[in-house]
């Protein structure tokens, strides 16, 4: 599995899975998704969770995975997918799982795992029945997907006879559910449009098009972005470098640096950081200080979470900016360093020899050099304009602005090296551990 490759399009590609009628399913990249999934099934399952994925990427993560046999899986394997499957028919919006459990129908694909997780949606989801009435042939149909149609109507006249628990429904429906309880209501709902009305009327969440389990966290954009509000760690060095106490700014800083690295795994490899304190990265104005207390935001967090971070700064320092950017003898100097990764982090702004960086870059291949380079664009809101700022486009690039963006920095950071496939798992297993004690809090009140 190519891991930058595949999170990148995971972060940008956001076409919606459709099923026209009487036509085939338009997945306009299943060949990358199934290629994944083929050559790691559980670390493929893991990235649909990775922060920034796309909505509709996620669903294609939950769609191969249902759809893909798991034969020849291990069982830690399976239990990965499994628990990915329910958070993600949790963390989608319902329609987006819809339309992939109508795939699932339209591909003929039905595995155990299929059922269970499509059954667990239909008759178990906290908004059930407010979808049932908004979507009851399209559940409906789900639902006799999943057992198959003569199961599926024999069970639905069995509940509507006064049939909750017999050896037959146990057998047939009950046994794939984890709270049975409310199975037969909704049953009797998916088959009568009155019983839907009702129970919908009844209660349950309103909001039954949006997602009850929230994957990433919901960031509000202050409505003026200012040197001081990018984050905790950048607006402490601001005031620093603003001549603030700085016995106070420094316990502080510590503090807010430790809380952003504990929410990442430790990195048991060598990371070159190329770090740009030339003249244009202080700023000026109502900018002053936002690009390079952001960057030396990363450098600190880095510091913390990898087990060796060679630091080399271009033109001046983080204090004392000053000078011209010449990435291409800072990134020769970091390669020294034998990392494993070199990060660049820039405002993009090469006023040295412009174009060597690239052709540094260029030239690495040729001289036997195989250690990944990144450049991480340091921006002043997500929105900035770098048209001139791409000083090496064929570079892997992402920008960042905010310290909430680590989440997704890194995970990009250290996915594009080898030394970066454990620590990249087991960001993700922590996610995935996090999500399901959430899962579980939601399931739990909503069987109550």
């Amino acid at each position: 599995m190519d891991t930058p490759t595949l999170l990148a399009h995971l972060h940008h590609h956001d076409t919606a899975l459709s099923l026209p009628r009487g036509a085939f399913l338009r997945w306009d990249d299943a060949d990358l998704h199934r290629a994944a999934h083929t050559g790691d099934p559980e670390g493929y399952a893991l990235l649909g969770l990775a922060p920034g994925v796309r909505p509709w990427q996620r669903a294609r993560v939950l769609l191969q995975i249902l759809a893909a046999s798991q034969a020849g899986l291990d069982d830690r394997a399976r239990a990965v997918q499994a628990r990915v499957a329910r958070v993600l028919t949790l963390g989608l919006p319902p329609a987006h799982v819809i339309t992939v459990l109508l795939a699932l129908r339209r591909l003929r694909a039905n595995h155990k795992h299929t059922t269970r997780t499509a059954l667990r949606f239909v008759l178990e989801h906290p908004a059930a029945d407010a979808l049932i009435a908004a979507r009851r042939p399209a559940l409906r149909d789900c639902f006799e997907h999943a057992l198959g149609t003569a199961t599926a109507r024999g069970c639905a006249s069995r509940i509507a006879g006064g049939d909750t628990a017999s050896d037959y429904l146990q057998r047939r429906l009950l046994r794939f559910l984890t709270h049975p309880a409310a199975a037969p209501a909704r049953v009797r709902a998916l088959y009568n449009a009155d019983n839907a009305a009702a129970a919908a009327a009844a209660g349950g969440p309103a909001a039954a098009g949006e997602p009850v389990l929230p994957v990433d966290t919901v960031r509000e954009r202050p409505a003026t972005i200012t040197a001081t509000n990018r984050g905790d760690i950048a607006a402490t060095l601001v005031h620093l470098y603003r001549g603030g106490p700085a016995e106070d700014l420094y316990a502080a800083l510590g503090r807010y640096v430790g809380a952003a690295a504990a929410a990442f795994p430790r990195f048991t490899g060598t990371v070159a950081l190329v770090m740009d304190a030339s003249a244009s990265m202080r700023g000026y104005g109502d900018r002053e200080w936002a690009a390079l207390s952001q960057t030396a935001a990363l450098r600190m967090v880095l510091s913390q979470v990898c087990a060796r971070l060679e630091v080399i700064e271009t033109g001046g320092d983080e204090r004392t900016p000053r000078g011209a950017t010449d990435l291409a003898t800072g990134v020769l100097d970091a390669l020294g360093a034998g990392p494993d990764l070199v990060a660049v982090v820039s405002d993009g702004y090469e006023n040295v020899f412009p174009g060597d960086l690239a052709r540094v870059v260029a030239s690495l291949p040729h001289a036997g050099i195989t250690t990944p380079v990144v450049f991480c664009h340091a921006l002043f809101t997500g929105s900035d304009d770098l048209t001139l700022r791409r000083p090496a486009p064929a570079l892997p690039q992402r920008g960042f602005w905010h310290q909430d963006d680590f989440a997704e920095l890194l995970p990009w950071m250290f996915g594009h090296c080898d030394a970066g496939a454990p620590w990249l798992r087991a960001a993700l297993h922590d996610r995935l551990d996090a999500l399901d004690r959430q899962a579980d809090t939601l399931t739990a009140r909503i069987a109550a």
